[in-house]
This record gives structure tokens, C-alpha cells and sequence, in this order.
């Protein structure tokens, strides 16, 4: 079975096939990436072959110098994570049939990541933040003497186990929009990493961690895109473990930041009147004497007065609001 393949190539260099065509720029928030030129291939394969058996084919068989990094062929290294189609997938498990389009499928190395060459980037930027949510146990004490183990419970280590199946191939990172945006964001291995040591009831210094996860580029910077959740080829979610670290944050006192007091406006509008005061939140979330975070949103304010998208100035209740209100009484928690 013929398959089409679109190879994004880049090389630093500047050395390309004479048909080798070159690409648009990549949109905002990915615009910083150089272009890539892409060359078209056709193999032949079982159509039960995966991208990475094309890449591997073109490779060998057609063209040497199409560099892609690929190990173990099994969906557990991770190395051949890369943006087919669009969105980050392993090309070890992804099925040609399933991802032709039109005719073709696109293979690129993801825009969000420093690129090397062709279909190799850059992991620095993930091995970085992977590093600083500090991935290893701080022992509690007492330590147990030689020759035995800390004794804990099986429910306590079952809650960790989602994140203990992270292979660390970065595919949710490399289509994190807030990583895209702020390149100081953890992004969501590292933060789905830092709740699986936070989380661990053997660790001595949790509240310290969670007040590092706290600070601006932790877990109040993550923007509920669900891109992490649908592309994670394991099924850790890390979006999940990110809002247990909120809360767990919260639960330990770590509430004066923007991300706690986003919350807590949102939940207060909707408990007060039923639908969300989106003239008030951003105030409120910044703080109201926080002078400086307050000028820093009026470029914002004033493209909505542009885009004729200004909330009304005065915000009315939905009728029945006291149905919401027993809700909140009923759940609990922080926003009762």
C-alpha cells in the first residue's frame, strides 16, 4: 500500500533539495520557529505501518540525510515524539491509515521546541523544568533502618500510579499553548511529575514544594487548554495532577497569588449573582492594590472597548440565583 509522506526538513546550515518547498510561518503563539521547507516522499508499506516505519524507510531506503531520532519502536522510550499532522503524537504508534489526510500525512519537529535538525529538537527546555520540580523523594523521617522500607498505604501509592506511566517523551509540552506563550511555564510533565513526589506520602518536604509550584510559571499559569490530556499517549492527564497541586496548594495556605484569587472572584461572582463578572474578575485577580499589575491589563481593557466586547457596566443576577447559592452551601469547601 502507497503511502504520502511530508517531511518538514529544516537545517541550520541553510542546505535543502532543490524540491525540497518551502513552508509558511508558523502562527502565533509557534511564530518564533524558523520555517520549515517540506519534501515530499512516497513509500511503500503494510497498511498496518506506523509513521515511524515510513520515517525509517525514507531514511534508509530513499534519502540519508533525513535525520530523525527514534530507540525502542514500542510506545515506552518516548524519543519519537514529533508534530504529525499538526498536534504531537509518537510516530511509533501512529498508524499511517489512521493519519493520512487529503491524501498525505505531515511530519514536522513541534514549532514550541528549539529544533536541531529536520525532525530532531531540542529537549533542553524539558529536561530543564522536568529537573526543577525536583524529581526524588526528600526522606521523611524516622528513615527506616537498614534492610527495610517505608511502610505506607496501598491507596496512597494507588493514587500515584497515573503519574509513575510518564515516559517523558514531551508530547504534552510540545503542544502546551501556555508553554507556547511563556516559556518560564513548568509546563505539564514536569507539574504532573511534581505531584506524583508532593503527593508521595514518604516525602518530608511537601509544603516546601508546593510553595515553589505556587510561584508565577507553576500551576496557576496552566490555561485548561486540555492539549496535554488529549495528546499524552499513556493516559497520565497532567492537567488532573495540576489542579490536585492547586489544590493541595491551597489546602496548605499558599493563596496569595493571582491564580487563588482568580478563583476565588470567579467562584464569588457565580455563587453572588449566577453567571461570571468578567469586569470585576481581572481587578480582583491582579488585586485591587496591585497598581502596577492593574496598568499592565489596561492594553486588554482597551482592545475589548475596540472589538465593542466591553462586559456590562452594571451586572444583573439570573433569575432563580438562589438555587446556585445552595449548590455552593451544599458542595462546600473554600467558596461556600
Amino acid at each position: 500500500m502507497q503511502f504520502t509522506i511530508e517531511v518538514g526538513r529544516y537545517s541550520p546550515e541553510g542546505t535543502y533539495a532543490e524540491n525540497a518547498v518551502p513552508g509558511k510561518p508558523f502562527p502565533a503563539p509557534w511564530d518564533r520557529s524558523p520555517a520549515r521547507r517540506y519534501q515530499t516522499y512516497t513509500v511503500d508499506l503494510p497498511e498496518h505501518a506506523v509513521v515511524l516505519d515510513a520515517l525509517i524507510a525514507i531514511r534508509e531506503y530513499q534519502d540519508q540525510s533525513l535525520a530523525v531520532r527514534c530507540a525502542c519502536r514500542s510506545a515506552i522510550c518516548g524519543s519519537c515524539a514529533m508534530w504529525i499532522n499538526g498536534h504531537s503524537h509518537l510516530a511509533c504508534k501512529s498508524k499511517l491509515s489512521a493519519f493520512t489526510k487529503e491524501g498525505k500525512t505531515r511530519v514536522e519537529s513541534p514549532p514550541s521546541m528549539p529544533i536541531i535538525r529536520d525532525l530532531v529538537c531540542d529537549m533542553k527546555p524539558f529536561w530543564d523544568k522536568h529537573l526543577a520540580v525536583k524529581p526524588w523523594l526528600q526522606n521523611k523521617q524516622p528513615v527506616p533502618p537498614p534492610n527495610e522500607e517505608y511502610r505506607v498505604s496501598n491507596a496512597s501509592m494507588e493514587e500515584l500510579i497515573q503519574e509513575v506511566s510518564c515516559i517523558s517523551c514531551s508530547a504534552c509540552l510540545m503542544d502546551c499553548e501556555s508553554f507556547a506563550v511563556n516559556p518560564d511555564f513548568l509546563g505539564p510533565q514536569a507539574l504532573a511529575q511534581a505531584y506524583r513526589y508532593a503527593g508521595d506520602p514518604r516525602d518530608a518536604e511537601t509544603k516546601e514544594r508546593l510553595a515553589e509550584y505556587s510561584k508565577p510559571g507553576g500551576i496557576w499559569d496552566c490555561t485548561h487548554c486540555y492539549e496535554c490530556v488529549t495528546q499524552c499517549p499513556k493516559g497520565v492527564a497532567p492537567l488532573d495532577q495540576i489542579l490536585k497541586l492547586r489544590k493541595m496548594a491551597v489546602d496548605a495556605g499558599f493563596t496569595h497569588n493571582a491564580g487563588t484569587r482568580h478563583a476565588d472572584a470567579f467562584a464569588e461572582s457565580v455563587r453572588e449573582s449566577g453567571r461570571l463578572n468578567e469586569l470585576t474578575l481581572m481587578p480582583k485577580s491582579v488585586g485591587f492594590f496591585n497598581i502596577v499589575d492593574q496598568i499592565k491589563t489596561l492594553p486588554s481593557a482597551f482592545n475589548l472597548i475596540r472589538a465593542g466586547k466591553l462586559p456590562p457596566l452594571i451586572h444583573k443576577k439570573i433569575p432563580g440565583v438562589n438555587r446556585i447559592k445552595t449548590i455552593f452551601e451544599r458542595v462546600g469547601g473554600r467558596f461556600k
